[in-house]
């Protein structure tokens, strides 16, 4: 059974740092994409950053480049998210998905966890 636990949320002040941990268990994710997504009340779940799990080729939206930074650690099976220079607009739930790479839609995702960035 394929399990992704986040961790790592929190409060924070604006422009403070948080770090993001998913840990995936359950298969083998060599062939999958690992993407965080986020939601904030009222709003669309959008995507953030999606790395691939065998070449660690990396996607950001431009709302977040340059300050998130996502990576893997495949003794792990733990994908990260670093947060920097954190905005009371990145307030939102953050969740960790999956899916098979050349495959559109995430199949497995985490519970989430509740990031808050205070003015």
């Amino acid at each position: 059974q394929v399990q992704l636990v986040e961790s790592g949320g929190g409060l924070v002040q604006a422009g403070g740092s948080l770090r993001l941990s998913c840990a995936a268990s359950g298969r083998t994710f060599s062939s999958y994409v690992m993407g965080w997504f986020r939601q904030a009340p009222g709003k669309e779940r959008e995507l953030v950053t999606s790395i691939t799990w065998n070449r660690g080729t990396t996607y950001y939206a431009d709302s977040v480049k340059g300050r998130f930074t996502i990576s893997r650690d495949n003794t792990k099976n733990t994908v990260y998210l670093q947060m920097n220079n954190l905005e009371p607009e990145d307030t939102a739930v953050y969740y960790c998905a999956a899916r098979r790479y050349g495959f559109s839609s995430y199949n497995y995702w985490g519970q989430g966890t509740q990031v808050t960035v205070s003015s």
